[in-house]
């Protein structure tokens, strides 16, 4: 007997006294490890393993054994063979009795792990792979894996000087925990490995190595597979993605959480926020990897994690905003779950946050030498405020349109408008300019979040939650803000997508070649216009007189002219809007307002424009030869009052319009005379157009403007209202006897006097002040005579007012006479007298 056999501790001349098995296992180890494992006497071994299943234990212990030995002795050939011995075991038996084998098989790769050598470590994976592969018929009770998930997380972080030893270390890690997942994620008994402390070691260790890949762009394709072929298989990136695609995919509600935050600490502790490649990368990955109904989860970590960084650098911020986007991209198709407003307030609060930001850099800005630095951190907030936008409006843009609608006034209520609360957006502290900054970006993701968006009810789509603080005076102050609720309205109201057949204001010489696309106007939406079509044309009117029009303002109220017309137009409508037009050129040639003449012949252009497309529109020909004779004088006399002339660069503008030239402004008796007939209401035509703006919306455009500082308002242009009289209508039978003034004039001062009440604070308190020092220290007598003054000038009023309202019953003589020294008034019948309007029912 060879030497190793010796050394088993049975001496040379008892060997047939050894156990059977243990001498099968002698056998299978030739005298030179080079010749490799003993085909023949392994057959045995499994042979007698298959027929004595009890003995597999003792076999897999002796094996162990010997191994133990052969690595301390650096023995590598025997334990190659010895390795080779248990794979085949393994493979042929399948009982019971495996499991006692299977734990002699563990410690024995748990040894090769342990050495230094990358061979052995390649070649104790490798077993444990196959061992992996091999589905037992019971659970294991007692079976932890957490010595090989530390063992080969450790292998993925290999920093061997050898890049190819390296690259095959991180490989056997890699494949060593695919293992270990296929091994435990199915098995019940084995939900430990998704608790925190291994799913800290797993998750890194993949992300780690898929961070070396070359080709970030194929990562996260969901319709191309990774690591298909033998190239695939040798490289650690593309197998970290596989394995990391596996471990989600088998991951069920309640282990979401823990799968997720790993990937989230990791991507902070390498800085891979910024940039944010690899990070979009992996988060595609994860949600193309999950199933469908747990995307709601990834969305709420991502979200929560964004608030865990909300002090944190712009760009770093603007990362996560943008990995957010990614992730409500692929979401937003699928269910979503309860986290629709919850993405929607998260989002708010940061943009408010970044305005904050932005408006303190700036301040800081004006008192820092260092200029540049505080300008690019302001250009970083930039980034944030847009990233956010985007992912409103993209998110809202791809909800279906039941969801969307909620959406649409969800941020719609966020808007900070005058007159209407903001529960969640704080504007309190950050000034016009940051209101503002708040209001244009909201109404950006706005215009996403309405963009394709179908109504069949325009009562549904522009309810007054929705409509009165979209048309507040506080989005009227600036020409950006007006564009964007026009282009809102434009997403809302334009059904049929006519909008590009009418870009640009112009006057359109054939509309029937546009091919406009419209439909009979429903029953629902004539009772919408009757209810809110005041609130259209007011819009409109008010919109055209601001000073800080420009082109696009013009061609915006123009296209919403021409979509109401399409949309929204019955006879009624049509009569409504030659009013408007006929009110906005009488606006334009009296120039009450005080207008630039380039807004005056703007708004001429305006008209003009739009009567040449309604009268096509109605295809009336009296009325189409009217508004063409008017449009071909102005194209010789006066060009400036086309859309084609004004709108363009260096048009010469003349001094003063002539209202007395009356062939060159459209006339309400001729295009009555043209509309007469059946459907139109010509009468009304003579009526002119009133905007009827409400109390609220006159304090709230004078208070709105109070609030501008000099700098941003009075160098820039007047106030359209600086002194404004509200009519208080009072019923002329409400007080017979008196006459009322109809008007009260409430001016700047007034409101300024009536708003405040610091002075007023003041007086009440010294005024409680005296009174308490009075009865604390004056005396007696004084304090009565004080009470009984007060009493009698109480009852004085009670008599008068009892005077005036009490009456003693009619007396027959119809004299005046004196009773109980009160005076008695001729009497007059039941019928004749007059009573207050409270008294009468």
């Amino acid at each position: 007997m060879d030497s190793e056999n010796n050394e088993s501790g049975v001496c040379g001349c008892c060997g047939p006294l050894r156990p059977r098995y243990k001498r099968l296992v002698d056998n299978i180890f030739p005298e030179d490890p080079k010749d490799g494992l003993s085909k023949s006497d392994m057959e045995k071994l499994t042979f007698y393993a298959v027929s004595a299943p009890e003995k597999l234990d003792r076999i897999g212990a002796y094996l162990a054994e010997r191994l133990s030995r052969d690595v301390v002795r650096h023995r590598y050939g025997n334990v190659v063979i010895a390795m080779e011995a248990l794979d085949q075991l393994l493979m042929a038996c399948h009982s019971q009795s495996i499991k006692p084998f299977v734990e002699s098989f563990l410690h024995m790769v748990a040894k090769l792990l342990e050495s230094r050598e990358p061979d052995l470590q390649v070649l104790g994976t490798n077993s444990f792979v196959k061992f992996a592969n091999i589905e037992e018929d019971t659970p294991s009770y007692h079976r932890r894996y957490d010595f090989f998930v530390s063992q080969f997380s450790a292998m993925c972080h290999s920093t061997h000087e050898d890049p190819e030893t390296r690259t095959k270390i991180r490989v056997a890690g890699i494949k060593g925990l695919q293992g270990v997942v296929r091994k435990t994620v199915n098995d019940e008994l084995q939900a430990i490995i998704w608790e925190p402390q291994h799913m800290d070691k797993l998750i890194p260790s993949m992300l780690f190595n898929m961070q070396d890949s070359e080709d970030l762009d194929r990562a996260g394709h969901p319709s191309t597979p990774s690591g298909t072929g033998q190239d695939g298989e040798e490289n650690p990136a593309v197998l970290a993605e596989n394995c990391f695609r596996e471990l989600l995919g088998r991951a069920a509600y309640g282990n979401m959480k823990n799968a997720v935050r790993p990937v989230l600490v990791h991507l902070d502790h390498h800085h891979l926020w910024d940039p944010n490649e690899f990070a979009v990368s992996c988060f595609r990955i994860i949600m193309y990897s999950i199933q469908a109904q747990h995307s709601h989860h990834v969305i709420q970590q991502v979200l929560n994690h964004l608030d865990s960084h909300n002090k944190s650098t712009p760009r770093l911020r603007a990362g996560i905003v943008q990995v957010l986007l990614e992730t409500v991209a692929i979401a937003a198709k699928g269910s979503v779950g309860p986290t629709v407003l919850e993405v929607f307030n998260t989002l708010l609060k940061h943009l408010r946050m970044s305005v904050d930001f932005e408006l303190g850099e700036s301040f800081r800005r004006n008192s820092s030498s260092s200029v540049s630095s505080v300008r690019g951190k302001e250009s970083d907030e930039r980034i944030v405020q847009n990233a956010i936008i985007q992912t409103i409006g993209f998110f809202g843009g791809n909800l279906p349109d039941y969801q969307r609608a909620e959406v649409m006034m969800f941020i719609m209520g966020k808007v900070p408008v005058y007159g209407t609360p903001c529960h969640t957006i704080d504007t309190v502290n950050i000034g016009h300019q940051g209101t503002k900054r708040i209001q244009t970006m909201l109404l950006s993701s706005l215009i996403m979040v309405t963009s394709g968006f179908k109504s069949k009810s325009m009562s549904a789509a522009l309810p007054p939650p929705f409509l009165d603080p979209l048309f507040s005076i506080s989005l009227m102050e600036d020409s950006e803000l007006r564009q964007l609720v026009l282009e809102i309205l434009h997403n809302i109201i334009d059904r049929h997508d006519n909008r590009a057949k009418l870009r640009g204001i112009r006057i359109i010489p054939n509309v029937a070649a546009l091919k406009i696309k419209r439909e009979k106007i429903s029953k629902q939406d004539v009772a919408f216009m009757k209810k809110h079509g005041q609130q259209l044309y007011r819009h409109v009117y008010l919109g055209c007189k601001e000073e800080d029009n420009n082109h696009k303002n013009f061609e915006l109220l123009f296209t919403t002219l021409a979509i109401l017309t399409i949309e929204l137009a019955n006879e009624d409508v049509v009569v409504d809007l030659i009013r408007l037009s006929i009110a906005l050129q009488e606006m334009a040639l009296n120039n009450e307002e005080n207008m630039p003449m380039s807004i005056r012949c703007g708004i001429m252009a305006l008209v003009a424009a739009y009567l040449n497309f309604l009268s096509q529109m109605i295809a009336n020909p009296p009325f189409c030869q009217h508004v063409s004779k008017v449009i071909e004088l102005r194209n010789m006399d006066a060009p400036y009052l086309l859309p084609e002339h004004i709108f363009r660069d260096k048009c010469p503008l003349p001094e003063s319009l002539d209202k007395d030239d009356r062939q060159l402004y459209f006339q309400t008796a001729d295009m009555a005379e043209c509309l007469a007939g059946p459907g139109y209401n010509v009468e009304r035509l003579s009526v002119p157009y009133i905007p009827q703006v409400t109390v609220l919306y006159t304090v709230g455009k004078i208070l709105h403007r109070c609030k501008q500082t000099s700098r941003d308002r009075l160098t820039r242009r007047k106030s359209f209202v600086d002194t404004i009289s509200l009519q208080v209508d009072i019923m002329s039978n409400s007080l017979p006897d008196k006459q009322s003034e109809l008007a009260e004039e409430i001016t700047f001062e007034t409101l300024k006097k009536a708003i405040d009440t610091t002075g007023l604070e003041e007086q009440e308190r010294e005024k409680r002040r005296q009174v308490m020092e009075k009865f604390q220290k004056a005396p007696f007598e004084e304090i009565a005579a004080h009470c009984e003054s007060k009493a009698n000038m109480l009852h004085d009023r009670l008599a008068q007012i009892f005077e005036l309202t009490i009456r003693p019953p009619p007396s027959p003589s119809g004299v005046v006479s004196i009773s109980t020294g009160h005076t008695q008034h001729p009497s007059v019948p039941v019928y004749e007298m007059k009573f207050p309007d409270l008294c009468v029912y």
